[in-house]
């Protein structure tokens, strides 16, 4: 990857975080993050949207084994997604901050923590994460976070390692949930990647709604996906009438 100088320069215990299955009609949203100094983090390193799945699995077993690192994941479940009550920046947010609370030794970190911004407005996010972080982190010391550096950039999991790293984690862990999913939905599968682009996905879907008279458990209902197909096999039914 094509790190920053900013990125270089700053060597010391860092944390990242990024989140994987944002848009996703199938599936929860994995969030991660990554405690360790730069310099640790392999070279091959690369925000996961860039790296195929064998790939990934890789570094994500490196990473996971070094005992320089510290790693915290949050999982969204659809139910969480499809929540009217709440919205995907507030869900992203929280996400970062429980992957974050997830860390060993967070309480007292007072070096850099830099987020992948998920919302439109990257001072925005920096600020909800700050104002929840001690909330949320365990009763994390106040003047250890007085003393951290809080920063949320969109594209950081392109030019920073701690944040890319989180990026792998949070990648690799939502492949293994497809293919858990995979498993568990085999008599109406494949179900494809799980994104409303994919034909695949669509088509389970679309299968598994006709033959059982529902939508599946693990699809977002609140995704205009879900209802588009739905309406489409009901307007079938009508006119088959």
């Amino acid at each position: 990857m094509t790190n920053s100088v900013d990125t270089v320069n700053r060597m010391g215990p860092r944390i990242g975080s990024d989140e994987a299955g944002k848009g996703p009609v199938l599936g929860p949203m994995i969030c991660a993050a990554v405690h360790a100094s730069p310099s640790v983090i392999p070279d091959d390193i690369d925000d996961s949207k860039r790296l195929n799945a064998s790939t990934r699995r890789r570094l994500r077993e490196t990473l996971e084994s070094h005992t320089a690192i510290d790693i915290g994941t949050a999982v969204i479940p659809v139910t969480q997604i499809d929540d009217p009550r709440t919205d995907m920046n507030t869900l992203t947010l929280n996400g970062h901050i429980a992957a974050i609370a997830d860390l060993d030794g967070v309480a007292t970190f007072n070096g850099t923590i830099v987020a992948d911004a998920s919302d439109v407005s990257e001072s925005r996010f920096a600020t909800r994460l700050e104002s929840r972080l001690i909330d949320e982190c365990n009763g994390i010391d106040t003047i250890a976070l007085n003393h951290c550096s809080i920063e949320a950039r969109h594209g950081a999991d392109e030019d920073d390692p701690l944040v890319a790293a989180a990026s792998i984690i949070a990648k690799a862990r939502r492949d293994e949930q497809i293919t858990a999913l995979a498993k568990e939905y085999e008599t109406t599968g494949p179900i494809g990647s799980g994104y409303p682009s994919d034909q695949k996905t669509r088509a389970f879907l679309r299968r598994y709604i006709r033959t059982n008279g529902k939508v599946p458990a693990c699809a977002r209902r609140s995704w205009a996906t879900v209802d588009d197909i739905v309406e489409s096999i009901e307007q079938s039914s009508l006119s088959d009438l």
